[in-house]
């Protein structure tokens, strides 16, 4: 009998020290997938209003879950969820391409809009050579396609821009440029898509090979079509750095490199695929190099796998973080009661891993694919997120090799009855601006530790210059209130004094 009246205990007690590990800057992220409808909008045709209640749920869903990261998948098909003079308005949207949305809005900008109110960071995500899914489906009038149909193969059913191309590589170029200058994204993402994954036959480039082989022979064509996504991606980072900075680049790749039987430096894995061998993504050379600033490679297997460890490969990605930041990305859409294998039928499945990443060095986070899978029974996740793991708000991690200066403090912070006030220097350039405040709240008398997100009461957005306070109890006790600022890639400034009120 004492034992049973202990394990409640005992539970409490194990349940408070994994909550008290949840680091304050943690990447944790969800993935809002486009193409044929995976996430949003839920079916094509929707009205404008339907599809902005749409976003409103979908963001305030994952703000309760503790995510402060969306990755919206903006470019599905060379075509466009934003307004474009380059590229046709996505199907995905009207059901027709090239049709607006009506009444007219620009999806993308309500979308950094609305995550930015919530203090989350939109990552526009493209998809850099995909034409069409289906070579049947038909493109909007205006589509550089038919502008230019020598930039386009046909592999398998789908059409792609031919990565070959200089031309077709300066094109993508511009239109991350153009995304980029008129949006205040947070970054660009690209997933694992760069040369299509391969099929019976050989990916149709002889011409692009014969034209543009910079000295390669046709034994090393493998090597070249690696060199032609290295071009791209080097040249994306110089684009986007040259327009804006702090603008972030991220690489989501296939989850193995490649595989040790293959390479020594490979994995302890045996997956059918590979970056490097069959998408011709060197993806690890890019971190090294520092062209992209995160890499979140898609490790979609449970741990224990036979081929593909989930912690083996975690362990192995984190001796390529090269200084640069590293995120894994977890297979939610895998959690179900009836699945076919063992671990994904457990509900402690996903939290196991979240708690795995935690306990690497150079792990700094988590993506979960997809979003709508977050609306059905995940055997208790959702839970487990927002009583536990991400029950305390978390940062974003900052990134000190595109800016580690702090902003300045808040100046004439002052309490004005239940609510405290604050002023701030003029900035004079973007990564003077604010981004978000936080308050940290503690009681009179008690250290503040400002690493312990526990002391986070609450973090106002970038206009804000006032907070007011709600009773917190009927006793009325006193509290010191202190608070900082935040710029746009997280780097906190020093801490106000303390004031001091009563709640």
């Amino acid at each position: 009998m004492k034992q049973l009246i202990l394990l409640p205990f005992l539970f409490i007690i194990l349940s408070v020290q994994s909550q008290q590990v949840s680091p304050k800057f943690e990447f944790r992220a969800v993935w809002v997938a486009t193409v044929a409808n995976i996430d949003w909008p839920s079916q094509p045709g929707l009205s404008t209003a339907q599809q902005q209640k749409e976003v409103i749920d979908i963001l305030d869903m994952h703000y309760r879950l503790g995510m402060n990261v969306i990755i919206l998948q903006v470019r599905p098909a060379s075509d466009a969820l934003y307004y474009s003079e380059m590229e046709p308005w996505s199907r995905y949207l009207t059901g027709a391409p090239g049709k607006a949305p009506e009444p007219f809005y620009d999806p993308l900008h309500f979308w950094i809009e609305e995550c930015h109110k919530r203090g989350m960071e939109l990552h526009a995500w493209l998809n850099p050579f995909r034409v069409a899914l289906n070579h049947t489906q038909p493109l909007a009038g205006n589509h550089i396609a038919f502008q230019h149909p020598e930039w386009i193969l046909k592999y398998g059913n789908s059409l792609y821009f031919d990565p070959g191309l200089p031309q077709a590589r300066e094109f993508v170029a511009q239109v991350v440029e153009d995304i980029v200058t008129r949006y205040d994204v947070d970054a660009i993402h690209f997933d694992d898509y760069f040369y299509p994954y391969p099929l019976a036959e050989d990916f149709p480039d002889t011409t692009s090979f014969a034209l543009y082989n910079r000295g390669f022979f046709p034994e090393n064509k493998a090597d070249w079509r690696r060199e032609n996504v290295d071009i791209i991606i080097l040249k994306l980072n110089e684009t986007i750095k040259s327009v804006k900075p702090w603008v972030k680049f991220g690489i989501s790749p296939f989850g193995v490199w490649r595989n040790k039987a293959d390479d020594p430096r490979g994995s302890d894995s045996r997956a059918g695929a590979t970056n490097y061998d069959h998408l011709y993504a060197n993806i690890i050379k890019w971190q090294e190099y520092g062209w992209i600033d995160y890499t979140l490679p898609q490790l979609y297997w449970q741990i224990g796998h036979p081929l593909a460890d989930f912690e083996k490969l975690a362990h192995w990605w984190k001796d390529h973080t090269y200084g640069r930041g590293m995120y894994i990305g977890h297979g939610v859409y895998k959690s179900d009661p009836a699945s076919d294998v063992n671990a994904w039928t457990l509900p402690g499945e996903l939290p196991r891993q979240i708690k795995l990443l935690r306990e690497i060095p150079g792990i700094g986070g988590s993506a979960f694919y997809s979003s709508k899978h977050f609306n059905r029974d995940l055997q208790g996740f959702q839970d487990s997120l927002m009583l536990n793991l991400y029950r305390t708000p978390a940062l974003v991690p900052p990134m000190p090799w595109l800016a580690a200066e702090a902003p300045q403090p808040v100046v004439r912070f002052r309490k004005s009855g239940k609510s405290v006030k604050w002023k701030i220097t003029e900035p004079v350039h973007e990564l003077e601006r604010p981004r978000q405040f936080i308050i940290y709240l503690t009681p009179e008398g008690q250290p503040l530790n400002p690493e312990d997100p526990a002391n986070i009461h609450v973090m106002p957005g970038k206009d804000a210059r006032e907070f007011r306070f709600e009773r917190l109890n009927r006793k009325r006790e006193k509290y010191e209130v202190r608070i900082s600022v935040l710029n746009r890639l997280n780097n906190e400034s020093w801490l106000s004094a303390p004031v001091k009120i009563k709640l």
